[in-house]
């Protein structure tokens, strides 16, 4: 099973929008190397959500419910989306202040390519993350 990060805007959809839809598809996603993360996702890899512009941090877990599919939102054809559902709220977010002074994470994509809204997430920064939030 493979981890990844999301990013979304709480004010357009938050994690708790997630809670209480049940299930979303993830669409909208036009950079290509975020597409191809997409397109790597598999069914029952687990997310973290990540809320961006506002609050900086990881708030919750998702996972992967439906592999990629046709992006019915992109005309041109070329991109995908994936379903997600919920997991869990984090007992307590990590905000992208702890994970930039974490050397543990310090070659983690998404801080590395900070623009990428869809990011791989590595097993071991998984598990720093989790115990950061009292997940561990």
């Amino acid at each position: 099973m493979a981890h990844w990060l999301v990013k979304s805007e709480p004010a357009k959809y938050a994690y708790a929008d997630l809670e209480r839809d049940g299930r979303t598809v993830w669409d909208g996603v036009r950079n290509n190397a975020a597409a191809l993360h997409l397109k790597a996702m598999r069914t029952g890899d687990e997310v973290f959500y990540y809320h961006s512009q506002e609050g900086l941090d990881v708030v919750g877990i998702a996972k992967v419910v439906k592999e990629a599919f046709p992006d019915e939102s992109d005309r041109s054809g070329r991109f995908v989306a994936v379903e997600l559902a919920p997991v869990r709220a984090l007992k307590r977010p990590v905000t992208l202040a702890e994970m930039k002074a974490e050397s543990k994470l310090e070659a983690m994509a998404m801080l590395r390519q900070s623009r990428l809204s869809v990011s791989p997430v590595s097993d071991a920064e998984w598990a720093t993350i989790l115990q950061m939030a009292g997940e561990a």
